[in-house]
């Protein structure tokens, strides 16, 4: 009787065997730190509470150092919470008119939020209208693995106390950092019947 045929040959054996003594050798430091990409529904609601804040800040800024820090900070805020070093955001504002009803890049929703590019006329910064207060109510949650979608109600609050109430869907990526990313952003007025 002949012997089972060895699926793996003798140099891809010797192959295998050096590469894994080759990781087993390497000091701790220089192994490949793993991150864990799971999402849990405390940093989502972290997340839109810190984007609440920094919409608020923006808007402070604005009235206490003029339209340059506004823009500084928008773009800062931009840069930390949004997903746009990656590709483009799928981002629908509230009040956005055709043909720029989409910012699916980082300037069109800088021009969004401060207003102030000639490439975005009709803008004239959502985060500019004095806003003092943004309060997430979630519909709904849905997690899975390095990716949470969530729909719900968002109120804002200005400066005289009135309330404006927008229909939101947001979607978090936890990048590799392990900070979660708004790669969707779709806002509209909620819709009023006859």
């Amino acid at each position: 009787m002949q012997p089972a045929p060895n699926l793996i040959t003798t140099p891809w054996r010797a192959a295998a065997a050096a590469a894994l003594a080759l990781a087993a050798a390497l000091p701790a430091a220089a192994k490949v730190p793993v991150v864990n990409t799971t999402i849990n529904e405390a940093e989502v609601l972290a997340a839109q509470q810190a984007w609440g804040e920094a919409l608020v800040a923006i808007g402070k800024a604005h009235e206490t150092q003029g339209p340059a820090a506004a823009r500084a900070l928008a773009g800062q805020v931009i840069d930390s919470a949004y997903g746009y070093q990656f590709g483009p955001v799928l981002f629908k504002p509230t009040l956005t008119v055709a043909p720029q009803t989409f910012r699916i890049t980082r300037e069109g929703a800088l021009a969004y939020f401060v207003g102030g590019d000639a490439a975005y006329p009709q803008d004239t910064g959502f985060a500019l209208k004095g806003w003092r207060q943004v309060e997430v109510r979630n519909a709904a949650m849905f997690i899975a693995a390095d990716t949470a979608t969530t729909m719900g109600h968002v109120t804002f609050t200005d400066r005289d106390g009135k309330r404006t109430t927008v229909d939101k869907t947001w979607k978090f990526l936890k990048d590799d950092s392990g900070k979660l990313r708004i790669v969707v952003h779709h806002s509209s007025l909620p819709y009023v019947g006859p």
